[in-house]
């Protein structure tokens, strides 16, 4: 039996149910298997003084301390997030998570910690680690590199932590380039693609799907994230402009939303623009089998559940060349990669409408990154470091 302390800061709470769910999603398929035990540490992270009175925070911390999630034990320490300093949050962290670590191992005796996002999780883990006497392994996910490893003393935290890790993952290939550019050995570096339930995230007959969602026939275009610029909303919905007939989902929250409704509203679109707001993860393969593209033009990404669960139910997808997308559209059945314009995004989409890819086609692109082939590598990976 391998037992693993899996620590992630990105991970859902009761206020936060989307929060992570890739980490999530990963943890319950791993916890399923016969051969491990696994508890979670989601630690907390709250402003300090005033700033902790936000709505955001008040839900934040009217969480349980531990939790039975899902079936599976969760822990969710506090830690205090300094405003402008990123550089502090491994020290914070590391102070918050020291003394449950030392309870957890008496009570649970893990054989390593399994760090699920590299920033600020892995350089407060690995000193952990050592001072427990076990071995921890760090995953990078996307954002934490890209955010976090281009500079400064965040980057040199990320290379330190990497350089003393027993283990460490990577979510893509070119997230292992990325990280091998910050001065991380790319040899010592696994890669770890994402696990897709393929079972849920399944193709369906089309009308049927967008008439079981309120849809009418004709073409419906998704774009599933948080309204964020970052992930390029705004693009979609300046690109729908130039696709006749379209009707456009936007599922997810962000404080971009009231900026959307204008901008649909300014540019004659608002009633072919449905705001769907956060759903599910189990709603997620309705709404994406009833698509007939996946469109999500973010300037940044590791290898987005988005895209594959899409590809899943037989979607192609439009996104920018970022991340791992040349890793994911492999051929044109997969959908396109394109500059983050409105002109190249509406003429993608106005293509893959008007000569649709078979859905098979399309779902053999998510096939490699099913959910037990992702368990069987994180199993193995983690058993090589045990000491």
């Amino acid at each position: 039996m391998l037992r693993v302390l899996t620590l992630s800061t990105l991970f859902p709470d009761i206020s936060r149910p989307n929060f992570g769910v890739s980490v999530e999603q990963q943890v319950l398929a791993f916890a399923q298997r016969g051969d491990v035990d696994v508890q979670v540490v989601a630690p907390i992270g709250l402003m300090p003084g005033p700033l902790a009175s936000r709505p955001h925070h008040a839900a934040l911390r009217a969480l349980p301390p531990s939790e039975l999630w899902k079936g599976v034990m969760v822990h969710r320490p506090r830690f205090t997030v300094v405003p402008g300093a990123p550089w502090l949050s491994p020290l914070m962290l590391r102070r918050a998570l020291a003394p449950l670590l030392r309870r957890l191992h008496r009570e649970f005796p893990f054989d390593l910690i399994d760090a699920q996002f590299f920033f600020p999780d892995g350089p407060a883990a690995v000193p952990l680690a050592r001072k427990l006497g076990v071995p921890c392994s760090i995953k990078a996910r996307g954002a934490d590199i890209d955010r976090w490893a281009k500079g400064g003393i965040t980057r040199r935290q990320i290379v330190r932590a990497a350089a003393r890790a027993d283990g460490l993952l990577a979510a893509s290939a070119s997230l292992r380039d990325a990280m091998g550019a910050t001065g991380i050995d790319p040899a010592r570096i696994r890669l770890h693609h994402m696990g897709v339930d393929l079972a849920r995230f399944a193709p369906a007959d089309r009308a049927a799907a967008k008439a079981a969602i309120g849809f009418s026939p004709g073409p419906l275009i998704v774009s599933l994230g948080t309204l964020i610029p970052r992930k390029g909303q705004a693009l979609v919905i300046d690109a729908l402009a130039d696709i006749p007939g379209a009707q456009l989902m936007l599922v997810g929250e962000g404080r971009d939303r009231a900026a959307l409704q204008d901008r649909a509203e300014r540019l004659g679109v608002g009633a072919r623009v449905h705001f769907m707001g956060n759903r599910a993860h189990d709603e997620l393969p309705s709404l994406l089998a009833a698509a007939d593209v996946m469109v999500l033009p973010s300037a940044s990404e590791g290898l987005a559940n988005a895209w594959v669960e899409s590809l899943a139910c037989g979607t192609p997808i439009v996104i920018a060349d970022v991340g791992a997308a040349q890793e994911v559209v492999k051929a044109p059945a997969a959908g396109r990669i394109v500059a983050r314009s409105p002109d190249a995004i509406a003429g993608a989409v106005r293509e893959l409408i008007a000569n649709p890819p078979d859905q098979a086609a399309v779902r053999r692109f998510a096939e490699r990154f099913n959910r037990d082939a992702s368990s069987d590598t994180l199993f193995a990976h983690l058993s090589a470091i045990k000491r």
